[in-house]
């Protein structure tokens, strides 16, 4: 399990990389984040007693509520999982089960856990790898086997008498001879050499189809998966592709490294880490306040609101991979609140979400930072997808035309917030995007009077930028 040892400081300076502004609601997430490092670092006592210090995010669309949380989670590394509060029904309506938010975490914590494991025995995986890919590529006679099929299926029913998992008798034996090993010996080291990374091998793999099966059933929101209890029952259904030797040491990779993990000990240490250091993100919590809409034809939205509350406030959530407690989870919740207000949730989820955070509106001033500062900011990405094509585009100083065409469009119709600049570059680029692939020129500059030809006009129009912008 991994936890950040930054200060909220630093917390705060990586969060400037890729968002804009909002000041005062990455400090507050920067101290959470903090706070649940200094809970590990006490006794098991003062551990049990500490609960974290749920946030909710107020502000507009498109403002960075949702990008601040996401990229919190990347910052430690912690599981992370995002749901829209509108898709959970009451108890006894066709619709999400609240519960899944907390199983959907435990699984993302098993990601993450699998890949640390899989770092730790990578090694002795790769070299399993490469002698299977030497097996491959220089095949030997096959001995027969000495069973027949009903022998193994007796076989595999006397294990399940016997307590065992049952197991397939993959009779693997070969007849190596004297110039087989020779070959073999040759071929590993132009291996070692990276001298056939491009020669064609056929693999043996899972099939993924087997593997999606059986998914998002309403038993599996119960916590039970009956897919997982038959696929040991049945014998694993495999496929056969042809893929360079780099591509194949890959799959061969992960598959001996599934082998070489314990599971028991994957699943326990994922839990673990989704219970200390989860993060749920529960959008358009807002779209579940009542508000001054309460039409009798509704699905209760308080009901939705009672059947959240004791998630956040602390509960034992079952999964197939064992009970999940969510008194130390992490929830953020997040919406506009327009329509209605933070006092219009019921008063005991209000009490879960102690920490309040005002997201600010997007100022021209801030849109200019988004087109230029960040990390990978909104024109980087354009330049780097338009050089695919050979092209260089050169933006002359425009940032603060496109900053005040969106704050105008903004103000003049929907405020969307930073998504606008999207609809925006969108528009201005597209012929370049368009006719890309086809042109001969290796140089484009956008000007100021390209700007107001493409978008400039369009925004002055309300009619036809409520439409298009």
């Amino acid at each position: 399990m991994t936890e950040t040892t930054q200060t909220p400081k630093e917390i705060v300076e990586v969060l400037d990389q890729y968002i804009v502004g909002q000041g005062e609601a990455k400090k507050a997430v920067a101290v959470a984040l903090r706070n649940r490092y200094r809970r590990m670092q006490l006794s098991k006592d003062m551990q049990d007693e500490i609960s974290p210090k749920n946030l909710l995010m107020i502000g507009p669309t498109g403002v960075g509520k949702t990008e601040i949380a996401r990229r919190l989670a990347k910052i430690v590394n912690a599981p992370f999982v995002k749901v829209e509060a509108t898709k959970f029904t009451e108890v006894g309506y066709v619709g999400g089960d609240v519960e899944s938010m907390v199983r959907d975490l435990v699984e993302n914590a098993i990601q993450l856990e699998r890949e640390d494991e899989y770092k730790q025995v990578r090694t002795e995986a790769e070299k399993q790898a490469n002698n299977k890919l030497v097996k491959l590529l220089v095949p030997a006679e096959r001995k027969k086997k000495n069973q027949n099929e009903m022998q193994n299926l007796m076989n595999m029913f006397n294990q399940m008498q016997q307590g065992q998992t049952p197991s397939q008798n993959n009779d693997d034996q070969e007849n190596v001879t004297d110039d087989v090993r020779e070959k073999r010996m040759s071929v590993a080291e132009k291996l070692r050499a990276g001298l056939l990374e491009n020669d064609q091998v056929e693999i043996e793999m899972a099939d993924p189809t087997q593997q999606l099966s059986g998914q998002n059933t309403m038993l599996n929101q119960m916590g039970i998966d009956l897919n997982d209890t038959l696929s040991g029952l049945m014998p694993k259904k495999t496929i056969k592709r042809t893929v360079p030797v780099s591509e194949a040491r890959s799959i061969l990779t992960r598959q001996a490294s599934e082998e070489l993990i314990n599971k028991a000990d994957l699943y326990h240490n994922a839990i673990t880490r989704a219970e200390n250091t989860g993060i749920i993100f529960i959008d358009e919590i807002d779209k579940i306040a009542p508000g001054s809409s309460k039409n009798s034809g509704q699905v209760s939205r308080e009901g939705v609101q009672r059947d959240i509350l004791p998630i956040v406030e602390g509960s034992q959530v079952n999964t197939k991979y064992g009970p999940v407690n969510t008194d130390h989870m992490l929830f953020i919740g997040s919406g506009a609140f327009a329509e209605s207000k933070p006092s219009d949730l019921i008063p005991e989820l209000q009490g879960r979400f102690p920490i309040r955070v005002e997201l600010n509106d997007l100022t021209k001033d801030d849109f200019v930072r988004i087109l230029t500062e960040p990390t990978n900011s909104l024109t980087k990405q354009y330049i780097a997808l338009i050089g695919t094509d050979n092209i260089k585009v050169t933006f002359t100083i425009l940032a603060n035309r496109i900053a005040e065409i969106a704050t105008d469009v903004n103000h003049n119709t929907d405020n969307i917030g930073a998504r606008r600049l999207h609809t925006i570059l969108e528009k201005l680029l597209e012929d370049i995007l368009y006719e890309g692939p086809d042109m001969q020129m290796g140089d484009i500059t956008i000007t100021e009077k390209y700007v107001d030809d493409k978008v400039g006009k369009l925004a002055q129009n309300k009619d036809l930028s409520r439409y298009i912008l």
